[in-house]
């Protein structure tokens, strides 16, 4: 069975991030290449437009809040739930994410007062993807996928 692989779509290159740029990252491109790749962004699939106001983890560690303020909690649990559905859907165990993401980061995320500052901490939708049984890759790490 070809396996398939889940990637944050900012990182293929897709115009998806906060202020409506990407992360293409050439070289992951290259190593996904003969893969079968479903490109993701929980933040679009959650209702969140491109581009979008910043939005951060709140110390709860559940609470997502933009930079004016505003709770947008809803959206990026609506948007975890629509990438799983998906990704279930499709037989998908593995998945590439974007780190530093309120919804992807797997390694860190920022701290919430919208400084910049990292933290170690995963994003909303790396945790329920860990959660329900799909692993995440970091694309950190040399070798083949």
């Amino acid at each position: 069975m070809e396996q398939v692989i889940a990637v944050s779509a900012c990182l293929l290159g897709f115009h998806c991030r906060y202020d409506g740029a990407s992360n293409m990252d050439v070289n992951l491109i290259k190593k996904l290449k003969g893969k079968r790749v479903i490109p993701i962004c929980p933040e679009q699939l959650g209702g969140l437009s491109t581009p979008r106001i910043p939005s951060e983890i709140m110390e709860d560690g559940e609470t997502v809040y933009d930079k004016e303020g505003h709770d947008v909690t809803a959206y990026f649990d609506r948007g975890k739930k629509a990438t799983l559905v998906i990704l279930q859907s499709e037989g998908c165990k593995h998945a590439i994410l974007q780190d530093g993401s309120p919804s992807c980061g797997y390694k860190t995320i920022h701290d919430g007062s919208f400084t910049g500052k990292l933290i170690p901490g995963e994003g909303i939708t790396c945790k329920y993807l860990k959660a329900n049984g799909i692993s995440i890759i970091d694309v950190t790490e040399e070798g083949e996928l």
